[in-house]
């Protein structure tokens, strides 16, 4: 994946960054900001380039007060990506080439603002041969998102999920959580709840051609892609009825179990935008 073809999106996180980095996020961390938090004694903050000589000449106590400020600070933002099996659809689009796509965006778009940036794999298991460290030099990123967009998983299920939030740090991070979800709801759940101390944005990939472009009588043949059996099914008017109403009940019920983390989901079907991830973050994290 070249960089120069990578999308930029523009985010923002809705606490107050902890990073003792210097970044764009809104801070607790003291420093040459210009975010001011308040006043305090010269003793406790020896600083003379912020005294606040109004302030000072004003006091009875005649203490010397300087101006207290937060500087802004770099926040970690990683991509959690599912590799297993059902991940390697490929209809109107490629599952994991739009994965790629999202990872060099991501990583292009935490350079630019000099956050780091991260990368955890998992299918049934965490990869270790898909973790990149958090780091503002974003090459290695790059390297990956080209690897994962050929990439072709084995028939295996994802719930290595559940051990994604042992390879983030105890800095509270952003997460961009990319997959199909096709794993239990009662996965999901639990590792929302293991995530909780980040901010988890879960980036549904779904493709139509999963439900939308079966043949709605004849005979088909499908391979379940977490598990490599082979099946030949018949299908009719009501079978394909049934199909196009699962996932209707499948979107709705990743929508509440999100919903109630307050995460909103962000669907992809047709393609990864840039432009449209933007405007979620505009629309739902405020900072």
């Amino acid at each position: 994946m070249v960089p120069e073809l990578a999308k930029e999106f523009t985010y923002q996180v809705g606490w107050r960054s902890r990073g003792r980095h210097p970044g764009r996020h809104v801070s607790a961390q003291r420093g040459l900001g210009m975010d001011f938090v308040g006043h305090a004694p010269l003793i406790a903050y020896p600083d003379p380039r912020r005294i606040d000589l109004r302030l000072s000449l004003r006091d009875p106590m005649e203490q010397v007060f300087v101006r207290i400020y937060n500087q802004r600070s770099a926040t970690p933002i990683f991509v959690a990506c599912d590799l297993s099996g059902s991940m390697g659809f490929s209809g109107h689009t490629n599952k994991l080439k739009t994965a790629a796509e999202i990872t060099a965006s991501a990583a292009q778009s935490a350079s630019r603002i000099n956050d780091p940036f991260g990368f955890i794999g998992f299918d049934h298991v965490v990869r270790e041969d898909w973790i990149s460290l958090p780091s503002v030099r974003v090459q290695a990123a790059y390297a990956l998102a080209d690897q994962l967009q050929h990439y072709r998983p084995a028939h295996v299920d994802g719930n290595g999920l559940l051990d994604v939030a042992q390879h983030l740090p105890r800095e509270r991070s952003l997460v961009l959580l990319v997959s199909d979800f096709h794993m239990p709801l009662e996965i999901i759940e639990e590792a929302l709840i293991l995530m909780q101390r980040h901010h988890v944005v879960p980036i549904v990939l779904w493709d139509a051609a999963e439900y939308k472009a079966m043949p709605e009588f004849g005979l088909t043949h499908v391979t379940d892609s977490e598990t490599g059996e082979k099946r030949t099914l018949l299908l009719r008017k009501g079978t394909h009825a049934r199909i196009q109403a699962a996932f209707a009940e499948r979107h709705a019920a990743l929508t509440a179990l999100f919903m109630r983390y307050d995460l909103p989901p962000f669907f992809i079907e047709q393609g990864f935008d840039a432009d449209a991830l933007t405007e979620y973050f505009y629309q739902f994290v405020t900072a």
